[in-house]
């Protein structure tokens, strides 16, 4: 994590692992995509060329860690995005939840949201 202090306060950042990961897989100079799913790659495994399992666990493993630790990173250009902890005079934790249950019509499935105030400053 990269942290910076200013005036406003500080912020928190994981920009150089985010880099460091595109670099590892080759994908540093990619244009952003509108979608998730690289085209073609399926007629890859379908034409039987080897995929090393465990680098993909270990690449699986680290997109896992970046996304809980950073939820904005599923949208494209975002990289150098982070938190700004701002100074303020509150001293608390503040949680607020909402449920919406059964609420999906298609597969009555429920739906939960969170998220955690640390002295005023979003962190989850």
């Amino acid at each position: 994590m990269e942290i910076a202090r200013s005036k406003r306060g500080i912020y928190v950042s994981q920009r150089k692992y985010t880099l460091d990961l595109l670099e590892e897989t080759g994908m540093l100079d990619c244009k952003a995509s509108k979608t998730p799913i690289e085209l073609g790659n399926k007629d890859r495994m379908l034409k039987g060329e080897p995929i090393d399992k465990g680098r993909y666990q270990q690449l699986v493993g680290k997109l896992i860690y970046l996304s809980h630790t950073r939820p904005n990173i599923a949208f494209a250009g975002t990289p150098g995005k982070g938190l700004i902890l701002k100074k303020t005079v509150e001293r608390k934790v503040e949680v607020f939840t909402d449920a919406d249950w059964v609420g999906s019509i298609d597969d009555r499935k429920s739906t939960l949201g969170y998220c955690t105030l640390l002295w005023g400053n979003l962190v989850t």
